[in-house]
């Protein structure tokens, strides 16, 4: 939390009687709304509740600066207004207050009386709020004042009132003018020891103050007398509310109040209330320095580029001050100050020479400096002017080529500056500056001078103005060309780079004037006109001099060159070569030669042509394909034609190209290269085991590779010690190597292909026998055909019977001891198992099943017991054996066909010959006999009987043979016995007590208990033997004798001891226990 304020109130010293101001500014930039600003006397006295003629609020918004101002004056101040002050300005989460002082000087005692140790004449604002007004010298009568004879030596007038009696303070404070009586009794008050009054409330109240650093959490303790009163908590006067920030704890007779995260706003008096006792407490909130986490560094830029300086601090939103030079930045065209959380900016727009210097951060906690250097821009001069001679009337043109196109500059001549004219033009297109001259004149000779502007650069040439005077000469002297070619470096051979103009004066020397001609090989150069346009290759001859002229060099005009001078006296010759040199082509045939996980590499040809001048290396470029992103692979030249890219992405298909370097510079790209993927070889396969071995082949198995990387695993490739297994990759992890030679002992090993090629192998640590493994016939039958296998006529049959045996055993099926010769009974046999299976089954498929697999004399053999069952036949031959009373004796003989399957029983049915309606009178009877019992009288009824298997009930039925059987009536009359009712009367008794509990505070519980009573029985709950009313807290049940009371959310002190009484007119009786309520 950061300071608001602009400008504080200042503590002053005003006369009583006069007005006094005090103004506050707050910075708004930083706010999403408008803060709120408060005025208070002393501790909490709000001074906005005071506003009238004597205290005035003024308020005003300044939308430039974002700065609210705030204006508090107090007119015709009195002795009352002295005392300290305080201003808050709060806004959403951010607050900042500041203290003053006032003064008041001007009050005087009656009779001009000097006191001695009485410094309260003016109130004090820790006086309190009921300080300010009180003055007693009005009341006073005014008296005379005596001459004194003899003055009054110095009396202390506290060990006066120390001493005296509390009846005699007036008496005593009129005798010695003071006036202030209150503040008379308030010294006295701290002056006399008194003795804390003991709280009946409190054991220990809280301590004075309490002191947390902004953001710590802060803990108040009281403890009580009584663990169960309730405690309030104030702040300023004003209740708290428990919440995440005021967490209230109650332990006993200990009462706790938290404040999690304090911030200023925190900074109050807290009141902690118990009845009509209090205890009083002040929290004081440090605020932390801000400190700067990140220091600024030193930043070094050139002339027109930006400038940042960032620093951190460590709180968000904090205030910071720039300075430079002593002198504070502020924020203005050129200057930027910006701030984002933590993180503070001073940006300088296009610097210049005059910000260099030491630039300062200055925060409340500390500060850093850095520093800034401008460098000036550099300019680099292209082509520089030359010197030129010119004739009368001719046309002088001075041309050079600077690297910055924004650059201007003037032209000066013998230091005079040009001014253009008829004559005079100048000129700027690009990088070129141009000073032209027309129709020269021996006036414009001189030295002519451009200087770039804001460059401490100038470029010079010299005009030289060419007088031609006619002499008559006698004498003839022989031609002679005065040629000097020693800067080029070597002898008559001149070096241009291509594109430059090359311009090579030759003096000739020679009476009459020599005739000039110059030869490119045998072909003659023609001699350039001044009048006609300048071509690319040409000849300008004067009387004393000859130029050979090539604009913008290329390679065809690289050659062997001659100039011949010819006069009446003689001939002159002289060779020179010019070697024209330029960037190199392209390199060529760009290519991949291989790859791996993230690497390439990369091959290709030089250029067919260096330039002229030997190749220095190369730079390489690599773009992903389809991007037209080129990422730089080198930054110094690389001297070989073969390169090996790294930090690729496996899987990606990449392009590459490449450029030649040499002296002049570097060349067109190459053509791209085809596009191509890094990838690497899987690692080798895994857990290669041998599978299966015959006398010819050999079965193996592996586990994939563990790494496979992007281009996945197309298939292996199986290889033995003497010669290839396969040519083609397998896509399984599983093969069978065949035609191997018997009895040898061979090595296996397995490779992964990819795209990239093979794998490591993975070999067989040892030699594998190649001879058939002989394996003893074995037969696992199932667990389901160890005991006899039952299906029900028509379902479906089908038995997988596992085996093992080397070599292949030969199995065979007997049924009953006897070939299996059914046709509806299907066989398959396979290398490992046999099958047998039957579509549907018939009774005659029933009987034991002999399965043999055989190896030469080796056998096993297992019994297979199939028993197809069918519902049973009726029973045979049923017959009513006896009547008597409400029986009839039954009895029947087991049916013929049992199913081919044991019977479980039997079911019998009775019908009456009035309804027809059959009933079952028993089921699963497994006797063949029963008695049909509860007949009525005087009825005829027929009976009927099913057999039953595992199948169910027999689908036809057996009836009894004879007549349906009469039941005659009885003479038997019944006599109905007297009905007595039973007495249920009881006094109420509780047969489940109530149980004594705890339970945690907030969560609601309920107590139940359960009672007997007839007549129904009156029920009071009561809690510490007072009867619970209507009392919303809690709510009691009664369904059907159990007895249950809820209580919603019980607090601390709801805890005690319950009792439930049931209440009747045969009597009463009661139940307790203790309920216990624990704080979490």
């Amino acid at each position: 939390m950061t300071g608001l304020f602009v400008e504080r109130p200042e503590s002053t010293t005003v006369i009583k009687g006069k007005n006094v101001t005090f103004v506050a500014k707050v910075d708004s930039s930083d706010l999403l709304r408008k803060p709120n600003m408060k005025w208070l006397k002393g501790k909490w006295l709000d001074l906005g509740s005071k506003a009238g003629k004597h205290v005035q609020f003024k308020e005003a918004y300044d939308r430039n600066s974002k700065v609210y101002t705030y204006e508090m004056s107090i007119i015709k101040v009195v002795e009352g207004d002295a005392g300290g002050y305080r201003c808050e300005v709060t806004s959403k989460d951010k607050c900042d207050s500041c203290t003053f002082e006032v003064t008041v000087e001007g009050g005087s005692l009656p009779g001009n009386l000097i006191l001695p140790h009485v410094p309260f004449l003016v109130p004090r604002g820790d006086a309190g709020e009921d300080a300010g007004d009180l003055d007693f010298s009005a009341l006073l009568k005014k008296r005379e004042k005596k001459a004194r004879d003899e003055p009054k030596e110095d009396v202390d007038v506290w060990e006066i009132l120390k001493d005296a009696k509390p009846c005699d303070y007036e008496k005593i404070a009129f005798d010695y003018g003071i006036t202030d009586l209150r503040g008379l009794l308030k010294r006295l008050k701290k002056m006399k020891k008194v003795e804390p009054k003991k709280s009946d409330a409190f054991l220990k109240k809280l301590e004075q103050c309490y002191s947390v650093d902004k953001g710590k959490r802060t803990q108040m303790h009281v403890e009580l007398h009584d663990p169960n009163v309730q405690v309030k908590w104030l702040k300023n006067g004003v209740e708290i509310k428990p919440s995440a920030k005021y967490v209230f704890e109650c332990v006993g007779n200990k009462r706790t109040l938290t404040i999690n995260k304090c911030n200023l706003s925190d900074d109050a008096a807290y009141e902690c209330v118990v009845g009509e006792e209090k205890s009083f407490t002040e929290v004081f909130v440090k605020e932390p320095p801000v400190t700067i986490t990140k220091l600024l560094d030193d930043v070094h830029v050139v002339v027109g580029e930006k400038v940042e300086f960032e620093c951190e601090v460590s709180e968000e939103g904090a205030n910071v001050k720039w300075m430079k030079d002593g002198v504070e930045l502020t924020k203005d065209g050129k200057i930027r100050i910006k701030k984002d959380g933590k993180k503070h900016t001073l940006v300088i727009n296009e610097a210049t020479i005059e910000d260099i210097g030491m630039y300062y951060v200055y925060t409340n906690g500390g500060e850093s400096k850095g520093e800034l250097e401008v460098e000036a821009k550099e300019l680099e001069v292209l082509q520089s002017i030359a010197d030129l001679s010119v004739k009368a009337c001719e046309q002088a043109m001075f041309k050079c080529e600077v690297s910055d196109e924004k650059v201007v500059g003037k032209w000066f001549k013998d230091g005079v500056e040009v001014k253009p004219g008829n004559r005079i033009k100048m000129s700027h297109i690009g990088r070129i500056h141009k000073l032209t001259i027309d129709d020269v004149k021996p006036q414009d000779e001189g030295n002519y001078t451009f200087v770039p502007e804001g460059y401490a650069l100038s470029l010079s040439a010299k005009l030289n103005f060419i007088e031609i005077k006619i002499e008559y000469v006698p004498r003839q002297d022989p031609p002679k060309i005065h040629l000097d070619t020693s800067s080029t470096g070597s002898k008559n051979t001149i070096v241009v780079v291509a594109g430059n103009k090359l311009r090579l004066d030759v003096e000739i020397t020679g009476e009459p004037v020599p005739t000039v001609c110059w030869m490119k090989g045998d072909t003659t150069v023609s001699v350039q006109l001044s009048k006609c346009p300048p071509c690319s290759l040409r000849v300008e001859t004067r009387t004393t001099l000859s130029s050979f002229v090539i604009e913008g060099a290329e390679r065809p005009d690289e050659g062997q060159y001659s100039i011949i001078v010819t006069n009446p006296a003689g001939e002159d010759r002289a060779e020179l070569t010019v070697k024209i040199v330029d960037v190199p082509n392209p390199p060529e045939n760009v290519r991949c030669m291989g790859v791996g996980e993230d690497t390439a590499t990369v091959t290709w040809d030089p250029p067919k042509f260096d330039g002229g001048a030997p190749i220095k290396g190369y730079l390489m470029e690599r773009k992903k394909q389809g991007s037209s992103r080129w990422t730089k692979l080198n930054f110094e030249v690389f001297e070989s034609t073969t390169y090996e890219a790294k930090k690729m992405i496996e899987g990606v298909f990449y392009e590459m190209r490449v450029f030649a370097v040499n002296g002049i510079g570097i060349s067109q790209p190459s053509g791209n290269s085809k596009p191509f993927m890094p990838i690497a070889p899987t690692s080798e396969p895994t857990r290669l085991t041998v599978e299966d071995v015959t006398d010819s082949t050999c079965a193996l198995k592996w586990r994939p590779p563990e790494r496979v990387g992007a281009g996945g695993v197309d298939g292996y490739i199986i290889e033995w010690c003497k010669e290839g297994a396969n040519k083609e990759p397998v896509d399984k992890n599983t093969y069978r190597v065949k035609g191997l030679p018997t009895g040898e002992k061979l090595l296996f090993r397995v490779v992964a292909m990819n795209i990239a090629g093979r794998s490591p192998p993975c070999t067989m640590k040892q030699s594998v026998t190649i001879r058939e493994i002989m394996e003893y016939p074995k037969i696992r039958l199932p667990r389901q055909l160890r005991t006899k296998f039952i299906r029900k006529v028509g379902e479906k049959i089908n038995l997988v019977i596992p085996f093992q045996g080397k070599p292949r055993p030969v199995v065979n099926w007997l049924k009953d001891g006897e070939p299996l010769e059914n046709k509806s009974v299907g066989i398959r046999t396979s290398d490992f198992d046999t099958i047998l299976f039957i579509r549907s089954a018939e009774r005659d498929h029933s009987g034991t099943y002999t399965l043999s697999v055989q190896i030469d004399n080796m056998q096993d053999k297992a019994d297979i017991h199939i028993q197809i069952v069918d519902k049973p036949g009726p029973p045979i031959n049923v017959m009513v054996t006896d009547v008597w009373g409400f029986n009839a004796a039954l009895e029947w003989k087991p049916p013929k066909d049992t199913g081919n399957t044991d019977i479980t029983g039997y079911t019998i049915q009775k019908a009456d010959k009035k309804t027809q309606g059959w009933f079952t009178v028993y089921e699963h009877n497994r006797r063949p006999s029963c008695t049909a019992s509860d007949l009525v009288m005087g009825n005829e009824y027929s009976f009927r009987v099913f057999s039953e298997n595992i199948c169910g009930l027999s689908d036809e039925v057996a009836f009894t043979i004879t007549v349906p059987i009469y039941i005659p009536p009885s003479d038997l009359e019944y006599n109905k016995p007297a009905f007595k009712e039973k007495d249920m009367s009881s006094s109420p008794k509780f047969t489940a007590p109530l149980v004594d509990r705890v339970v945690v505070a907030g969560y609601s519980t309920a107590i139940s208990c359960a009672v007997r009573a007839y007549p129904k029985a009156k029920i009071v709950w009561m809690k510490n033997k007072m009867i619970i009313g209507e009392d919303p807290k809690f709510l009691m049940q009664n369904n059907q004798g159990v007895l249950t009371l809820n209580i919603r959310k019980p607090g601390q002190f709801d805890g005690g001891k319950y009792s439930c009484k049931a209440i009747n007119d045969l009597g009463e009786d009661e139940v307790e226990c203790r309920l216990e309520v624990r704080v979490p």
